[in-house]
């Protein structure tokens, strides 16, 4: 699947789909079925393991929508008057500025009892939306024409001229070769580097040679990947590129010297949005731990869930690195903005 997927219906055609969706509020909060947003990236997972555990564990009928978090965020703010959303999963920044447009409702423990078993900081603005899981993210890249990458400055080498591609700052991926730039470009450690843009821009101005392109749609740059149209890509997630690898691509991610970044998913209730009751046992189960240490193992991702064992599920030795998302949120546009000139011109 990807981000061009409009969902994945597990039962019924595509005209029944647009039935249910047409249908009146007060219909469709009487049936089973629940639309929930999520990354395109995530398809596989959502697929093989989330969807079954919820016709089983709850009786639900899930109708997935994989795309961007961004556009995630369009869609409960166009849809506002008539959500009909339930559950988004998407990034903490954006989730930021989902609470600023009055788009989320909280969660509460009496309906998401497993809220109370997350470690330290999964849970955020009193219950606004909770981490379930945070996949590592590093510099993926096709184990035939690499051996690994030690550092993210292996992408500003000759030998990676035309070679590589890196993420839109549309995705929140992007941001971590935005980061790399920065503590490159500045020579401070990530705590202080996130802050220097400048130094960070101006490092990417020298990228520019190496970059075949960047993207919106990572499944169509991680084909090329897969392919050995480029030697690396930016920024990729553990939930992603390992399970491929799994499959035997030719494919791997490596966790550069100055760190990994931790990316966190979070899960929320969408204000309004049809089944709440459903929706929140939808939540209570994401955050539980059968389910937690399933999604986990799949995607080589840190669970939240503290009844959940993590060890071995991110690279020993090596800082993870999560940077200040209130500062991001804030700057966001100007970045993206930014960035596109940038690589235009």
């Amino acid at each position: 699947m990807t981000s061009m997927n409009r969902r994945t219906l597990l039962k019924g055609t595509a005209a029944a789909t647009f039935g249910v969706l047409a249908a009146p509020a007060i219909l469709r909060a009487q049936t089973t079925e629940l639309v929930v947003g999520c990354a395109g990236s995530h398809s596989a997972w959502m697929e093989q393991i989330v969807l079954p555990h919820m016709k089983q564990a709850i009786g639900a009928d899930i109708l997935f929508e994989g795309t961007k978090s961004s556009v995630n965020l369009e869609k409960m703010a166009s849809n506002r008057d008539r959500p009909y959303l339930s559950v988004v999963q998407m990034d903490d920044p954006v989730m930021i500025q989902a609470v600023d447009e009055g788009l989320l409702t909280p969660m509460d423990p009496g309906t998401v009892p497993n809220m109370t078993d997350l470690r330290d900081g999964a849970v955020h603005m009193d219950g606004m939306w909770a981490n379930y899981v945070q996949p590592w993210a590093g510099i993926a890249y096709n184990s035939g024409m690499r051996d690994g990458v030690a550092s993210w400055a292996d992408l500003w080498s000759p030998e990676a001229q035309g070679r590589l591609i890196i993420p839109s700052l549309q995705n929140t991926e992007g941001m971590w070769t935005l980061f790399a730039a920065a503590m490159l470009g500045s020579g401070k450690p990530f705590a202080e580097a996130q802050y220097e843009i400048e130094a960070a821009f101006a490092k990417l101005e020298e990228l520019k040679p190496n970059v075949l392109s960047t993207y919106s749609v990572m499944s169509q740059a991680f084909n090329l990947l897969e392919q050995g149209e480029i030697s690396m890509l930016a920024g990729q997630f553990s939930s992603y590129t390992l399970p491929r690898k799994a499959e035997g691509v030719p494919v791997d991610l490596a966790a550069p010297a100055e760190g990994i970044f931790a990316q966190p998913s979070g899960i929320c209730l969408v204000k309004g949005g049809p089944n709440p009751e459903l929706a929140a046992a939808y939540a209570n189960e994401m955050l539980g731990p059968d389910l937690q240490l399933q999604i986990a193992s799949f995607s080589a991702s840190l669970p939240a869930n503290t009844k959940v064992d993590a060890v071995g599920l991110a690279p020993a030795g090596v800082p993870i690195l999560s940077p200040d998302w209130a500062f991001v949120a804030a700057n966001r546009q100007s970045w993206i903005e930014r960035f596109d000139r940038l690589m235009a011109a």
